[in-house]
């Protein structure tokens, strides 16, 4: 699977940044001698039941930290449900979620009714996973598309309805394009995707998206289908079609990807490396241990990927249940830590840059 050769890539480099001899494997195991600052440490274990649901878009890498907590850790049971970001912090608020997955920060009437969830504390934000949204197509003679905000802003907005248009001729001046209709594919359900793909839209064709960002899909015409392996689905079935879906659904299915332009005047392909570049430069809007994030659209980062989400672990920075406490620093402290992140590149997510991820680790060794 691709999928392998990535993970590869990013685990070796990620190796060779914070001086360690192996990579994480199926078993999980902690390389041996790593110390506890930015490595395989061993995991902190604790016995109990944790409740968590939320972000559909973190499902896979929350189902692999699980596996390998629960690997290391016996006489623990950690359900986590994919109900969608809204869902996980209705859930939350009323006290079933002893944590929150969201694609999006808490909203502002959503903040104080969270806090009192937390005695002694409030509830803050935690970013643990980076889910790069591929901009998928399916034209046939066309292997390497390139785009600029403006155009696939057009493009999604059926103001450009052919692929021959002078405006993608503009980004692709090499390109044999076919006089072929553009088949616009969108996702049918609401999704923090679609949401932070119109959020990226907004921020950086404004003249030319118009509709905001929303987890629904505003903009007229396309096709609409569930779930990201459904949009990617349609794409691969219908020649003359584009679409936006999460990394593994676009590698999975085999379908070809397009370049994005970034705010530095490149074209960057989606590689985990490249999808790290725009979160590491996203300013922090929280305060103390709250990692809320303000990811720059616009990054003239060279060779960043601009098109990506950070999604959350909304957890109380005070005042966890004692029989949870021990166990919600477990399980997120492995997912902080250079283990738990380098296993997520074969799951199609990008892991998190050196200096977010030692912020969110020491953030969970915080809570109390």
């Amino acid at each position: 699977m691709k999928l392998q050769r990535y993970g590869t890539i990013a685990c070796l480099a990620l190796a060779a940044t914070l001086g360690l001899s192996a990579c994480g494997s199926d078993n999980n195991e902690p390389a041996s001698g790593a110390s506890a600052s930015g490595s395989a440490a061993a995991v902190d274990c604790a016995t109990g039941t944790l409740n968590a649901q939320g972000s559909s878009a973190q499902k896979n890498a929350m189902a692999e930290w699980i596996k390998a907590y629960q690997q290391k850790c016996q006489g623990t049971t950690i359900n986590y449900e994919a109900s969608g970001s809204g869902a996980g912090i209705q859930a939350f608020i009323a006290g079933t979620a002893d944590f929150a997955g969201s694609d999006s920060a808490l909203k502002p009437e959503e903040q104080p009714q969270a806090d009192a969830k937390c005695v002694g504390g409030k509830a803050i934000h935690l970013p643990m996973v980076i889910g790069p949204v591929a901009v998928a197509y399916n034209v046939s003679g066309v292997d390497n598309l390139q785009l600029k905000p403006a155009t696939l802003a057009k493009i999604f907005a059926g103001k450009v309805t052919k692929w021959d248009d002078a405006t993608i001729k503009a980004d692709n001046p090499d390109a044999k394009l076919p006089a072929t209709t553009i088949q616009t594919v969108h996702r049918s359900d609401e999704s923090g995707t679609t949401d932070n793909f119109t959020k990226y839209l907004s921020k950086t064709a404004e003249s030319d998206w118009t509709l905001g960002n929303a987890k629904a899909w505003k903009a007229p015409g396309g096709t609409g289908a569930k779930g990201s392996d459904g949009v990617a689905s349609r794409v691969k079935g219908a020649d003359g079609s584009i679409g936006y879906m999460e990394w593994s659904f676009a590698e999975n299915a085999g379908l070809k990807m397009s370049k994005i332009g970034n705010g530095n005047g490149e074209f960057a392909a989606l590689t985990a490396e490249a999808a790290g570049k725009t979160i590491a430069g996203a300013a922090i809007e929280g305060q103390g241990d709250d990692l809320k994030l303000k990811i720059d659209y616009n990054t003239k980062e060279a060779g960043a990927y601009p098109i990506v989400l950070a999604t959350y672990e909304i957890v109380c920075s005070k005042g966890l249940a004692a029989d949870k406490l021990k166990l919600v620093k477990g399980l997120l402290g492995h997912a902080a830590s250079a283990e738990g992140q380098a296993s997520l590149t074969e799951l199609g997510y990008a892991p998190l840059p050196e200096t977010v991820r030692t912020k969110v680790e020491t953030a969970v060794k915080n809570l109390s």
